[in-house]
């Protein structure tokens, strides 16, 4: 690190659990986000605050005004812009240095079997479920780190699958591709601003600690937030031997 690197990153290298060679360590790094909206925007500011050299964003979707009550990486002069666009800007007027790629194309099996390959970890900052089963797959495939999470209405989740270990689970452990779950958006359900925000920082120092060697607590667990009363509740997650991405008869 250079001296303006050292100034700007001081208060992480002062961190006994981070320190110069952690530090070093995110700056050699390359996350992955897929989403870029209230989720992926706090992902995105505080990865890039922190000095994660790479970061690639992949969303298909552009800025809209209904967006800004949540998804505080956008703004009204950039509605109408691709977000993932607008995510480049809004790391570059915190911290120049970050290399961002944007990707503006939806996050397809093809499209995710190539850039998990190259990330250090991934961040699923989606809200369907078939692109979460597509990101699962390809982080199984390719022994990648996935931090995971959710934000609906009050309620948001909050896992790291991390597919390096074995027996750990990964997400369609938890939620089979095969299960009738019901799909919600908050374009009809709504969703507390504040919430995307908590959900999302915590994705963001979750993959921190994960790219800096302090590993995740949270690795097959499952966080769950009630935003009414502030309450967080946590349960252990089994990896299922008859999952058909991760278990035994089905190997990748």
């Amino acid at each position: 690190m250079d001296d303006a690197q050292l100034l700007r990153y001081s208060r992480h290298i002062l961190l006994n659990e981070v320190g110069v060679e952690g530090q070093e360590a995110l700056l050699a790094s390359h996350a992955l986000i897929i989403g870029a909206g209230g989720l992926g925007s706090p992902v995105a500011l505080y990865l890039g605050s922190a000095g994660v050299g790479r970061i690639t964003v992949v969303d298909h979707d552009v800025v809209d005004e209904t967006n800004l009550q949540r998804q505080i990486a956008h703004n009204l002069a950039r509605v109408g812009r691709p977000k993932a666009e607008s995510i480049v800007e809004a790391i570059a007027a915190i911290n120049p240095d970050v290399r961002v790629t944007p990707v503006v194309q939806r996050a397809d099996q093809t499209l995710l079997d190539e850039l998990v390959a190259q990330a250090d970890v991934v961040l699923d900052c989606t809200d369907n479920f078939a692109t979460r089963h597509a990101i699962n797959r390809a982080c199984v495939k390719h022994h990648k780190p996935l931090v995971s999470g959710a934000a609906i209405r009050m309620d948001g989740q909050l896992s790291v699958f991390d597919a390096r270990t074995p027996g750990n689970p990964c997400y369609a452990c938890v939620f089979p591709e095969s299960a009738d779950l019901e799909e919600t958006r908050c374009a009809t359900m709504g969703v507390f601003a504040p919430l995307v925000g908590i959900v999302g920082t915590m994705q963001a120092a979750e993959a921190l600690k994960l790219l800096t060697g302090l590993g995740s607590r949270l690795t097959g667990k499952l966080l769950m937030l009630d935003g009414r009363d502030l309450a967080f509740n946590e349960i252990t997650l089994p990896q299922n031997p008859q999952c058909a991405v991760c278990g035994s008869p089905h190997p990748n």
